[in-house]
């Protein structure tokens, strides 16, 4: 009996080619596959990228807007206040001119006979005087003048001495008081009340 021999080498060096093929076919898809994916995901997220820098770029122009309105919000504010202070200024200084002109006139209406100033010195609401009276109790009757004003208040009396004046003794005195911002106005006395009318008399 004669057994028939196959010679199998070509047909599995073909089979080992076709599969060597197939894997390079199937290894080249995979890689194309992964560099598509990779592909879009890098154009997904440069795109986000782009945007979100575009919006970055738009809101640091708008910070750079409101910075610059702060700015010159911050400038007017400056502005006002630095009007208000001169204003304010300006008002302090016109009632101190009057306060000047009050002064001395109540010193004139307040000053008793028998009491000369010799200086009168102001600072602030603060005012010194510096006199002679012919006696201390021409200086009380000067405090108390100045208690009862409208425009002085707070008499101080620092030092009193006797002095030659004239050939005279006199008292020489230093005095402080203090100068009213404003003047209080006068209480006016409450008129009388009339009596109610007598009720008829029914006759």
């Amino acid at each position: 009996m004669t057994t028939a021999r196959v010679n199998l080498l070509p047909h599995r060096a073909e089979r080992r080619k076709r599969a060597k093929q197939h894997f390079f076919v199937v290894s080249g898809g995979t890689a194309l596959v992964g560099v598509l994916i990779v592909g879009l995901m890098h154009s997904y997220y440069a795109e986000r990228i782009s945007m979100q820098e575009g919006r970055n770029a738009f809101l640091k122009s708008e910070i750079g807007k409101l910075d610059k309105e702060i700015a010159e919000i911050n400038k007017l504010r400056d502005e006002i206040q630095a009007l208000l202070a001169r204003k304010q200024i300006i008002e302090t200084l016109q009632a101190d001119r009057a306060q000047t002109v009050h002064l001395l006139d109540e010193l004139v209406k307040q000053m008793p006979e028998g009491v000369f100033l010799k200086s009168v010195k102001q600072t602030g609401q603060r005012v010194q005087l510096l006199g002679y009276a012919q006696s201390n109790a021409r200086v009380s009757t000067l405090m108390r003048n100045i208690e009862s004003s409208k425009w002085l208040s707070s008499p101080e009396l620092i030092e009193v001495k006797a002095a030659p004046l004239d050939k005279r003794k006199v008292s020489e005195f230093t005095m402080f008081m203090s100068l009213k911002r404003e003047a209080v106005p006068p209480s006016t006395p409450a008129a009388p009340a009339k009596p109610a009318p007598a009720a008829a008399k029914k006759g």
